[in-house]
């Protein structure tokens, strides 16, 4: 990377982002270093694999209503934390730290049978879905 004062560079600053706790340096121009874009590809290649098992899931019948059922209350609960104006960027920050939030509101609001086994999936095609809407967002 150019040091600082080079064309392009003049304002750099610091910045951690969520994976990793070493900070990274960004431009004006690209909101990423390449050192970030991988790490990022591989999050937006989780949710596709995701994405791809939970359709895969979503073919049983007994299931389906299941799955669509918590898929709906975590894609509701991403517009309420992340808004609808968001970046890549921001989405997966918000990733990192789903988890937790994202047991709790399929706890109590879309609890069936056998479902803590079906939560990563559904976590995942909830946010391969929703990266669609990223100001960002490029197939």
């Amino acid at each position: 990377m150019p040091p600082e004062g080079d064309a392009g560079f003049a304002r750099v600053s610091v910045q951690h982002t969520f994976w990793d706790a070493q900070p990274i340096r960004l431009c004006d121009r690209c909101r990423l270093t390449s050192a970030a874009v991988p790490v990022l590809e591989t999050v937006r290649q989780q949710w596709e694999e995701g994405n791809r098992r939970f359709e895969e899931a979503a073919r049983d019948s007994v299931l389906r209503p299941r799955l669509l059922a918590q898929l709906e209350v975590v894609m509701d609960e991403l517009r309420k934390r992340i808004g609808q104006t968001f970046t890549l960027d921001e989405l997966a920050a918000a990733y990192a730290g789903a988890d937790n939030w994202v047991r709790e509101v399929v706890e109590e609001r879309a609890a069936a049978p056998g479902w803590p086994r079906t939560l990563a999936l559904v976590q995942d095609a909830a946010f391969h879905l929703y990266q669609r809407g990223a100001v960002d967002y490029m197939p």
